[in-house]
């Protein structure tokens, strides 16, 4: 994890380090400015960021972003994300592995491709800078796992992790479109698109459930770390449950076979999720918390959520006040990492709303809820836990995982069963004899209906928002789709206005 900024053409230093001061949170630990001609690159780092005995006792000047073997007249970079195969370019790129083992493999794969570099990023997320003389060159991953964001004034360029930090030093925002990279002159190119694949997979149910169980095996080896302290988010949902499983695996393999897993649960009360979760940390044996929350915790946290959140969405609201509240837990008890189980609904068409379409249409409609990822779980997934200091690893947002998933017959995703359907047949297939029954088919919950968020919080804006306030809301906003959304909307816009800010909010496709 980490917090970028950087401006182009006409920035000064003061103005990165108030890009940087206002999302401290994304690396509260060392913090490193450098200037290349015509810009200036910022980045904060966390602690799970600092690891290594070759950083110990460096300074910041010591470690500063462009000083990665290039001289300090090289290119420098800016970086948040992670490279699911980053081990194996290291080793074809001759690339050390170690500290800042991405930064270098990032600028060694631009000395050698130019902007060509990204067929190279096809498993991994990021956002990214890379400064060489007064060639500037940013972009961010094809999914927009990773967060960025750009704006102007006065001819300047400004480009940061969050819209707060664009919005510290410029009056206009815009998203950074995923799958693009932008130039010196300031064009957007797409490198990526997300397509429907052209060529089928024909493997037997059987084959596919043992091909996804080594991808996914494949990707918690190379993406799970365990020097900085570790912890799996748990809601008792099958996707996490799989990605805590294989952690703790992993663990036990690297630590022997005494280690376990530390695992966190939320809920509002005795919620689906904590019953769920407290099931499966059972049946795993790992070391495990739970934070059980009242309404009147809920609310409280909405005001921060939001400002964290940079969105009024109310299905990405509720989801994130239980994802905040359990990062701040896990943080109080010195976790730095935190594993989770997003992607695997988008990757293996876990959403119910997917249902109703035909089978012959499912790609298409999959394609589309991948689009909407960067919006949604994705910005939730940054957001509250990065507002926290700690950082989040997902195995199953892996670009091996996402190709082979989406050549798979639709049959294997959504599975017939009588009048209705079996979500994420394959995946759970893939993983039955690894976990209890009841976890492995539990039907689908957003993580705000597990935690209890998603039935009581649009009843109690329905009753607190005035009838009269909510139609002067929608007349002067038509986005505002209900009541309770109104009310986020309002926190949203007296924190970042009614501007271009506004603009840059995804909407999910249901309230």
């Amino acid at each position: 994890m980490a917090g970028i900024a950087g401006g182009y053409r006409g920035a000064v230093p003061e103005d990165i380090h108030l890009m940087l001061d206002v999302m401290s949170h994304r690396g509260p630990v060392w913090r490193g400015v450098v200037e290349r001609n015509s810009a200036l690159l910022g980045q904060n780092y966390a602690a799970a960021d600092i690891t290594g005995p070759s950083d110990a006792g460096k300074t910041v000047d010591q470690a500063r972003l462009g000083n990665l073997g290039w001289g300090d007249d090289g290119p420098a970079v800016l970086y948040d994300g992670q490279i699911g195969n980053g081990p194996e370019l290291a080793r074809q790129h001759g690339v050390a592995l170690g500290p800042r083992r991405d930064e270098c493999l990032l600028l060694q794969l631009y000395h050698r491709y130019g902007v060509d570099l990204f067929r190279y990023l096809d498993d991994a997320m990021f956002s990214m800078a890379i400064c060489d003389g007064d060639r500037l060159l940013v972009a961010r991953d094809l999914l927009g796992i990773k967060t960025l964001f750009y704006g102007r004034k006065n001819g300047t360029l400004y480009f940061g992790s969050e819209l707060k930090s664009i919005l510290a030093v410029a009056d206009e925002v815009h998203e950074f479109p995923p799958g693009h990279f932008m130039d010196s002159e300031g064009k957007l190119t797409c490198f990526a698109r997300l397509t429907a694949p052209a060529q089928p997979v024909e493997d037997s149910p059987e084959q596919a459930a043992g091909t996804i169980r080594d991808i996914v095996w494949r990707s918690v080896c190379n993406r799970v770390d365990f020097a900085p302290v570790t912890a799996g988010l748990l809601s008792g949902g099958l996707d996490s449950s799989v990605v805590c499983c294989l952690a703790m695996r992993r663990l036990k393999e690297q630590s022997g076979p005494q280690a376990r897993l530390k695992t966190f649960a939320v809920g509002l009360g005795e919620s689906e999720d904590i019953r769920q979760a407290r099931s499966v940390a059972g049946h795993l044996g790992t070391d495990h918390h739970e934070l059980i929350v009242d309404f009147s915790q809920v609310i409280r946290a909405l005001p921060a959520v939001i400002g964290h959140l940079e969105s009024f969405d109310p299905s990405l609201v509720r989801s994130s006040v239980a994802n905040y509240l359990i990062s701040q837990y896990a943080r109080q008890h010195g976790i730095e990492q935190l594993l989770s189980g997003e992607g695997g609904d988008e990757v293996f068409c876990g959403y119910l709303y997917l249902k109703q379409f035909p089978p012959e249409q499912l790609t298409d409609e999959q394609l589309k809820c991948l689009g909407y990822l960067h919006s949604n779980a994705a910005l939730r997934l940054d957001r509250m836990n990065q507002c926290h200091s700690v950082r989040a690893v997902t195995p199953l947002i892996s670009g091996e995982l996402l190709n082979y998933a989406l050549r798979l017959p639709a049959g294997y995703k959504l599975k017939p069963d009588g009048d209705g359907k079996v979500e994420k047949w394959i995946f759970r297939k893939a993983y039955e004899e690894l976990l209890p029954a009841a976890i492995v088919w539990r039907v689908k919950q957003e993580f705000s209906q597990g935690s209890g968020a998603a039935d009581v919080l649009p009843a109690y804006f329905d009753a607190l928002v005035d009838d009269g306030e909510f139609a002067d809301a929608q007349r002067e906003h038509p986005q505002v789709r209900s009541k309770e959304e109104s009310y986020y909307f309002r926190l949203f816009t007296e924190r970042f206005g009614t501007g271009s800010a506004v603009a840059t909010v995804g909407q999910w496709v249901t309230l």
